[in-house]
């Protein structure tokens, strides 16, 4: 027996996709059906159940005239540490 997981990494902010689509007025079918994919996986992209592809980001902003970048999973500016300038204290 197979356990589902989560994606470790999402390109899309689901609450974001949801709160869109619902001031767009449109359903989950609707959306899906604008973006070519099935309401089951439309419905995962917005659970957060799997991650949309960037083409089908791209489509789904499209789709809800939205600018892709409020539909994008934000990254946090402490999730990526890079190495400290030469000399500088650590």
């Amino acid at each position: 027996m197979s356990h589902r997981t989560r994606p470790s990494r999402l390109h899309q902010e689901p609450e974001a996709v949801t709160w869109a689509r619902e001031k767009s007025g449109l359903t989950k079918r609707a959306l899906a059906d604008q973006v070519g994919i099935s309401e089951q996986l439309m419905g995962e992209i917005e659970s957060g159940w799997r991650s949309a592809t960037p083409a089908n980001l791209i489509k789904i902003a499209e789709a809800l005239n939205c600018p892709l970048v409020v539909l994008e999973r934000k990254r946090h500016a402490g999730a990526v540490r890079t190495a400290a300038p030469e000399g500088a204290a650590e």
